[in-house]
């Protein structure tokens, strides 16, 4: 029985390698006569895996797609690549896909063997990723804490609050949220016995403590909204309005997926909202055209500050 299931996951990973293959060439790097192939392939169809055969002495099998997505077989080569993939799309910018990239990151890393993991960590310690995406966040540590979420499995970590102070935090992780440039987990605060909100770059030496619990009701229709109103309640907002001379399109193109651009005679009406002024200025900046700040005041200040020290350098 070992050998079959061992033949048919190696069946499985041939069919997945090449969209087709000759019936008689299948059989001869399986080892097996047509017959028996003929019967790991209807074992494969078993498991739900759309298997088609086209018969004759040209005949052969390939697969199909499906109705629902089945278990996939990788090679370490493409382990490898799917981990560091995954781990870039976690940390980019297109809106939808940090978040389901970090769930899926957990799933893959919690089976990868440990000579793989090597050889993640070997990869990604010698790329410098080319992102927008503020707050660097170590991939592993998001792995970490998706996996307590997922387990609903307590955790301890040392976190780092904007005036400097580190503090031993001990908490039921609830959900992580990427939100703006930004990641965020939700958790109940064991020590103050209340509901908080943690930047993750911020969050250091992550552990699951083998502790499970019984999930809490969160104060919020969801996780992102929770975050949005403590992040309303800690930080000043600004409303961001500039008329940059440049086409609309062109403006879109370098940095609409962080603002809205709307067209203004030759010109574009461009507006964001953030926390800080650095990065509406940065993203100006990288915009490459005349403009003028509608509002706010500090804005206008802000750029004429950086102006002048730009000329100074």
């Amino acid at each position: 029985m070992a050998n079959t299931s061992t033949r048919t996951l190696r069946l499985l990973s041939l069919l997945q390698s090449h969209r087709y293959w000759p019936g008689a060439e299948l059989a001869e790097r399986l080892g097996v006569s047509p017959r028996t192939l003929r019967r790991d392939v209807d074992r494969l169809r078993e498991l739900g895996y759309p298997v088609e055969a086209q018969r004759g002495v040209d005949g052969g099998y390939q697969l199909a797609a499906g109705a629902a997505l089945p278990p996939l077989v990788v090679d370490d080569d493409e382990a490898v690549a799917l981990v560091v993939g995954l781990q870039t799309a976690a940390q980019g910018p297109v809106d939808g896909i940090a978040e389901s990239s970090v769930r899926v990151l957990a799933k893959v890393v919690q089976v990868l063997p440990r000579r793989l993991r090597h050889r993640v960590d070997a990869l990604r310690a010698m790329t410098v990723p080319a992102s927008w995406r503020g707050g660097g966040v170590d991939p592993g540590v998001l792995t970490t804490v998706a996996l307590a979420c997922r387990d609903a499995e307590r955790v301890r970590f040392t976190y780092t609050a904007a005036n400097g102070t580190r503090t031993d935090r001990h908490a039921e992780p609830h959900r992580l949220v990427s939100l703006g440039n930004r990641w965020y987990l939700v958790a109940y605060d064991l020590v103050r016995h209340d509901w908080r909100s943690f930047r993750v770059d911020r969050l250091t030496s992550p552990a699951a403590t083998g502790e499970r619990f019984s999930p809490r009701e969160l104060p919020a229709a969801d996780a992102a909204e929770f975050v949005r109103r403590n992040l309303d309640n800690l930080y000043r907002a600004y409303d961001v309005e500039v008329l940059v001379h440049a086409p609309a399109a062109t403006v879109r193109e370098r940095i609409g997926r962080w603002c809205t651009v709307e067209e203004a005679g030759g010109s574009c009406r461009v507006r964001m909202t953030a926390e800080s002024l650095d990065w509406p200025t940065m993203a100006l900046g990288v915009v490459g055209a005349d403009f003028e700040v509608v509002s706010p005041p500090e804005l206008a200040e802000q750029v004429r500050d950086w102006g002048a020290r730009f000329s100074r350098a």
